[in-house]
């Protein structure tokens, strides 16, 4: 296929990414511009810039059972990796931070089976990761432990499924196809979490990350209680002082003392030599 020529102002994300296009077919990469901890946001798949794409190709994004979309921006030079950067995460539309998070000069990646169920154009990896899975044609065609412990949208579990059940009538009369296996639900459940066998690499860094949300949120919440207590005691303190200096200013002036009414004394008549006496 033709690499795709960009049809879109350049760059589309100039905060975020930095694109480096090489000459060589299908070797252009991009650098993130920013830092980010593990699952934070880093852009929106928005309409417009994407498009509904009649037909997939190497340059779509599958997001859904039978949906696919054109990026048309920057993101469509963000490579597969089989340890990527980045997720795809299509259910909600947004692109964000892998279980590592991201680092300045990292470059951007994404796992593409994570999104595609078959590829238009599979391709060998070479990100040479230790995981490395090595040709890539989307997750039909990977086994359970190429696909173990990475991040997979609905409609690829939704796929993974059927294949499973498809699989398991086929395996009655003597197929030997290798699928992906996944973990059934029980009834019990904690903090709004299914509870499974065992938590894969993806789901135990979400539980870890919104731990940490909380004790953040906590923290944040008691400091900002702190804060506004501290800001309300001083406010207090001040009205109080400043009321105070005033009171004692206006005792203190001339106008003040001819304005200050006469004492307990002065009405009894004891003072300045004006005592009558009175004759019976």
């Amino acid at each position: 296929m033709v690499p795709i020529k960009p049809h879109w102002v350049q760059p589309s994300h100039p905060d975020r990414l930095h694109l480096i296009v090489n000459e060589a077919e299908f070797t252009s990469k991009s650098i993130s511009k920013i830092a980010l901890p593990p699952f934070a946001l880093f852009a929106k798949l928005e309409f417009p810039p994407c498009t509904p794409a009649d037909k997939p190709t190497y340059a779509t994004v599958q997001c859904g059972r039978d949906k696919h979309l054109d990026l048309n921006s920057d993101l469509l030079y963000i490579n597969h990796s089989c340890e990527p950067s980045l997720i795809f995460d299509t259910g909600n539309m947004n692109v964000i931070a892998g279980p590592k998070g991201i680092q300045i000069g990292e470059e951007l990646t994404f796992f593409y089976p994570s999104t595609e169920w078959t590829m238009a154009q599979p391709f060998d990896c070479l990100c040479a990761k230790p995981t490395c899975r090595g040709r890539i044609s989307g997750a039909r065609d990977m086994t359970d432990a190429q696909l173990s412990g990475a991040w997979l949208n609905g409609h690829i579990r939704d796929l993974l499924e059927e294949q499973r059940g498809s699989s398991s009538s086929s395996s009655l009369n003597g197929s030997n196809s290798a699928t992906y296996t996944i973990p059934e639900k029980n009834s019990s459940e904690k903090n709004g979490f299914h509870k499974v066998g065992e938590l894969d690499q993806i789901a135990q860094s979400l539980r870890d990350a919104l731990t940490h949300a909380e004790k953040v949120v906590e923290a944040a919440r008691n400091a900002l209680m702190s804060y506004v207590g501290a800001v309300n005691d001083a406010a207090t303190a001040a009205n109080n002082g400043a009321a105070k200096k005033k009171e004692e200013e206006e005792e203190e002036s001339p106008e003040g003392a001819r304005r200050r009414g006469p004492t307990s004394r002065e009405l009894s008549g004891e003072m300045g030599g004006d005592t009558m006496e009175v004759l019976a």
